[in-house]
């Protein structure tokens, strides 16, 4: 399924969403990641993939690969760490504290008593629990009943203590809410709702981090259309305010992407404000797996989201395949369930001539995927894809060797 936005601009970035996203504070944000261990110092890797773009009638089709940002495996490594810093900083501010010895652990002896709490379907959990053992403060995460305990495991490896509900994702978020309102910790949450949205616009500052990668790494090579993953709202909000404020009137084409059964921004666009999903949110890709759109990011996506769409868990699965496989010498590569989506969005739509045509998209179209994780959850991609994550690495690590001979 796809919808049109008719809400999209084509003029520059509007002064009033530069108050809430803007170029100069994500590129501050990625100044400070850059002194925290658990970042990559590289940029990660933005693949060219000609037979994909071959088989599916475009262009080009390129890849940026978040699986390389971290060993936390994703882009959430980008948001909750800026979101804990700006956090402390606002609470402390005749403490002098310098970002980068923060990051560092330098002011923990600060931090001794100090708590934070965040609702999880994984990668947001774990990447706040991996930025609160290095700057030295209590972490807690909760954790809904569809989250696997591989991925509870690994959340638990960074020191957090894990709170388990018998609800869904919204309801861990409620819960996290009451139990951080019971013992005075401090929700550092990546989805916004009434009267909590400074948090949230830190965390998607961090993930502006990407799109100024993309457009060092790009050059002068210009994209057409930008496919992006649903979730609530934040990685797509970061990524297209960015790239919409540098290119103004001339942006890309973006269109997000999300499982049919958690829908909230694209039944967002039908009624033209945040809005609920309309399914059970239950799906194999957990980090799109949400059932309310931020509204903070929904103000951005409104006014620069061309197209929104809906796939199935199949499609995300047979994406995941197709990139692992590297298929007609494309090179193999390690795409989680939400990490697929995009690829799963693209060949959805290049398989039927109308959608293709309803999304601008034909033998010109030059098209950016972002991989958004890696093998998160190394025993669910091993049954989705029917191979490892590292057997796909090792066909990846020795393709890339042949062709540096």
């Amino acid at each position: 399924m796809l919808t049109a936005n008719s809400r999209a601009l084509r003029a520059l970035y509007p002064d009033a969403l530069k108050r809430i996203l803007n170029v100069a504070s994500g590129d501050e944000s990625r100044a400070w990641l850059s002194h925290w261990d658990a970042i990559s110092a590289q940029p990660t890797p933005l693949v060219e993939l000609p037979g994909a773009a071959a088989r599916l009638g475009v262009a080009s089709v390129s890849v940026k690969d978040e699986s390389f940002r971290s060993p936390l495996g994703s882009f959430k490594a980008l948001g909750a760490p800026i979101a804990l810093m700006r956090l402390i900083l606002r609470l402390w501010p005749d403490h002098a504290i310098d970002p980068q010895a923060l990051i560092q652990g330098r002011h923990r002896n600060l931090l001794t008593h100090f708590t934070v709490i965040s609702a999880t379907d994984g990668n947001h959990g774990k990447a706040l629990a991996a930025a609160a053992q290095s700057i030295g403060c209590a972490c807690v995460i909760v954790l809904h009943a569809n989250v696997s305990v591989e991925r509870e495991e690994a959340i638990a490896a960074y020191g957090a203590r894990i709170v388990r509900i018998a609800g869904n994702y919204d309801e861990s978020v409620e819960h996290a809410a009451q139990l951080a309102r019971d013992n005075g910790w401090h929700v550092v949450s990546d989805t916004s709702y009434e009267g909590y949205e400074t948090i949230p616009r830190d965390v998607m500052q961090g993930y502006g981090a990407i799109a100024a990668e993309i457009i060092e790494q790009a050059g002068e090579f210009a994209y057409t259309h930008v496919f992006l993953q649903g979730g609530v709202g934040g990685l797509a909000a970061g990524i297209a305010s960015y790239l919409w404020e540098i290119h103004g009137e001339k942006r890309p084409r973006f269109i997000v992407v999300e499982p049919g059964q958690a829908d909230c921004l694209y039944q967002s666009a039908l009624a033209g404000r945040a809005a609920k999903a309309s399914g059970s949110v239950d799906s194999v890709m957990a980090g799109l797996a949400c059932g309310e759109t931020s509204p903070l990011a929904w103000q951005i996506l409104e006014a620069c989201v061309d197209h929104f769409m809906l796939i199935e868990d199949d499609d995300a699965v047979t994406a995941m395949r197709t990139l692992a496989a590297g298929e007609d010498d494309d090179l193999p590569l390690v795409s989680g369930e939400s990490g697929a989506a995009g690829l799963a969005g693209l060949a959805v739509l290049m398989n039927d001539a109308e959608l293709a045509r309803a999304a601008g998209l034909n033998a010109q179209s030059r098209v950016l995927l972002i991989s958004t994780e890696g093998a998160t959850a190394p025993g669910v991609y091993a049954e989705l894809v029917g191979e490892s994550a590292q057997a796909v690495a090792k066909r990846r690590d020795e393709r890339l060797a042949a062709l540096a001979q």
